[in-house]
C-alpha cells in the first residue's frame, strides 16, 4: 500500500510554500511561463524564422534547423524533449497555416507543466516510485508514437 500515495493533498488544491513565500516571483514566472514564452517563442521560431529558412531551403530542414535552435535555448530541461516539441509544432504550424494552433498548444504544454509543479506539493509525481514507473512506461510509449507520427509528416512535406 504504501506505492500508492495520498491523495488528499489534490483535493484541496494546496499551493506549495515556494509559491506562497515568493508570490510575486510566482506569478510573474507562470505569466512569462504560460502566456508571454509561448507567443513569443512560436511568432520567432514559427512565424519568422520557419517561414524565411523554407525560402533558402528545403522545408524539412528549416524545421530541423528552427527546432535545434528552439531546443538550444531550453536548456533547464531535456533539450531532446524540446526538440521534439518544437518539430511538432512546426508541423502543426505547416499543416493549418496558422499560428495561433502552436502557440495554443505549446501554452497548454507549459500550463500543464507549470500546474503540475505548483499542485505537486508533496513532490509525489517525483518521488513515488510507482507514479515514477507508471509516467516512465506512459512517457516510452507517447515517445514511441510521437517518434512515429513526425517521421510520417516529415515524410510527407514538400
Amino acid at each position: 500500500m504504501n506505492a500508492f500515495p495520498d491523495m488528499g493533498h489534490l483535493i484541496n488544491f494546496q499551493v506549495s510554500s515556494l509559491y506562497l513565500n515568493n508570490s510575486l516571483i510566482a506569478i510573474e514566472s507562470f505569466i512569462a511561463t504560460v502566456f508571454i514564452s509561448p507567443i513569443s517563442e512560436e511568432l520567432i521560431f514559427r512565424g519568422v524564422l520557419l517561414n524565411r529558412l523554407k525560402i533558402i531551403v528545403p522545408t524539412v530542414f528549416s524545421i530541423l534547423i528552427t527546432s535545434l535552435l528552439f531546443a538550444s535555448m531550453h536548456t533547464y530541461g531535456s533539450i531532446v524533449a524540446a526538440f521534439i516539441f518544437a518539430i511538432c509544432m512546426a508541423i502543426l504550424y505547416l499543416r493549418t497555416d496558422n499560428i495561433l494552433v502552436p502557440i495554443f498548444a505549446h501554452f497548454l504544454n507549459n500550463l500543464v507543466a507549470e500546474s503540475i509543479v505548483i499542485l505537486d506539493t508533496v513532490n509525489v509525481l517525483f518521488t513515488n516510485t510507482f507514479v515514477v514507473f507508471a509516467v516512465s512506461i506512459l512517457a516510452i510509449l507517447s515517445f514511441g508514437l510521437v517518434i512515429n507520427s513526425i517521421i510520417k509528416e516529415l515524410n510527407s512535406i514538400k
